[in-house]
């Protein structure tokens, strides 16, 4: 499962939660309409892959729009995969009236089979005031505008365990090599230095994407990710060799690679946060700072710390992201109400809302630091917000499924293959852009 709220990623909310999410045809809306407001007595429908506590802190800002406008919503959970979902739906004519779309390239899919409508003049405007040109560049398709990204994730930290740290007498690295001596520093001290979750393929792309963006910069990224620049350049090969000096260095992955093609994403949590630790730190998103706090009790700034993935050689220090789109049907039966709800996200007071529940990153920088519920998030969202337009959304979600979102096959397993062998870099991108081909047909 590969939706931890950027969109495909959520195996910690676990495969019994999901069953129930699945299981309903819609989640109860927000209270009836007040009356005298604006919208009282219309309904509004929103589709989306939350479940859990992520569905629950989404309807408070359902509730929000509510209070403000006399609107009622009702929200659908999708499952996983948002495209079959409202695809269904439209050919059955009952498509919902809004849709939180994980994945650029499903944006871009609704997009082009004429499903969505164009987002309102006022979301536009108050979108260009808020959010950085790259998020409403990763919205916009042939010039049309019409993806609101309303949340996001900050896919560039790698968490870490202070009480490990201070056993191996290690502070947080600044730079790359720093941080492989800290990794050789806890294994020293009887920790290897990651947790490397294998078993899930997206996790191997996320740290081959932050190595990429550092080394190769953000106009390489941009070709990779359109496939205009074929796996084969040597600004690949030299990522995968990067990244394979980790992989093949047993003090740096806990149980070598063997171990981490058995580890799932929340079994790397666990081995750094649970009862039983068996590395010091963690690579991946935001995210992990929830499942440390909710699933581990442990106490984010004091048990669970995060660094920035530093710089790669001479490159800046990367900020990769992924993020969720509001977008509105074009056959959903209440479209004055719908825009009326995209013009309220790309406010910050929306987003406010959610901030404040917490598990929840805005790419708006408008919205008051003050709105989050911890000092972690806050330099989070803050480190997000401040790198602006170099930030880059996660490439294997702008690549077609087939090449970066299907488990066993294209750049999951490639790189689960390199993981288990990382001994020709040159073969593995030979593979990957062979794969690539044939998913971009381009």
């Amino acid at each position: 499962m590969r939706r931890l709220t950027t969109g495909r990623r959520t195996a910690a909310a676990g495969s019994a939660v999901l069953a129930l999410a699945l299981g309903a045809t819609a989640c109860g809306g927000s209270p009836g309409p007040a009356s005298g407001k604006e919208l009282g007595g219309q309904t509004v429908t929103v589709a989306g892959v939350w479940t859990g506590s992520e569905q629950k802190n989404f309807r408070k800002v359902l509730d929000a729009f509510t209070e403000q406008t006399g609107a009622k919503t009702v929200f659908v959970p999708t499952g996983d995969n948002v495209s079959t979902f409202v695809g269904s739906k439209i050919e059955g004519g009952n498509a919902p009236d809004v849709a939180m779309v994980p994945q650029v390239g499903v944006l871009q899919q609704f997009a082009k089979e004429g499903w969505l409508a164009p987002l309102s003049q006022k979301t536009a405007t108050t979108a260009g005031a808020n959010l950085a040109e790259v998020w409403k560049n990763y919205g916009t398709v042939d010039k049309t505008y019409y993806g609101l990204y309303f949340k996001a994730a900050h896919k560039s930290t790698v968490w870490y365990s202070p009480s490990a740290f201070e056993q191996a007498g290690v502070a947080e690295p600044k730079t790359y090599p720093d941080m492989l001596k800290a990794g050789h520093a806890l294994a020293d001290s009887g920790l290897p230095g990651f947790s490397v979750a294998g078993e899930d393929g997206w996790t191997l792309t996320d740290w081959f994407e932050n190595i990429y963006l550092s080394q190769a910069g953000p106009e390489k990224y941009d070709q990779l990710a359109a496939h205009t620049l074929p796996w084969t350049d040597a600004s690949v090969v030299t990522a995968l060799t990067t990244l394979g000096e980790i992989f093949k260095d047993k003090q740096l992955v806990a149980g070598g690679s063997a171990g981490a093609l058995r580890t799932d994403f929340p079994g790397s949590v666990e081995q750094v946060f649970g009862p039983e630790p068996k590395a010091g730190m963690v690579y991946e998103g935001d995210f992990v700072g929830g499942m440390a706090k909710d699933d581990f009790g442990k106490k984010l700034g004091e048990d669970a710390k995060f660094f920035p993935f530093p710089g790669v050689g001479s490159g800046k220090a990367p900020v990769v992201s992924g993020g969720d789109a509001a977008v509105v049907l074009k056959d959903g039966k209440n479209q004055k109400a719908a825009q009326r709800l995209l013009e309220f996200l790309a406010t910050p007071e929306a987003a406010a809302v959610w901030a404040g529940a917490g598990g929840f990153v805005s790419p708006n920088k408008d919205v008051d630091p003050a709105s989050y519920a911890d000092d972690t998030t806050r330099a989070t969202a803050a480190s997000l917000v401040a790198a602006g337009d170099t930030v880059r959304f996660d490439m294997s979600d702008q690549a077609p499924a087939a090449f970066g979102g299907t488990k066993g096959a294209g750049e999951w397993k490639l790189l689960q293959d390199f993981l288990r062998d990382p001994s020709d870099p040159k073969a593995t991108a030979a593979a990957l852009e062979a794969a690539a081909a044939k998913a971009y047909k381009n």
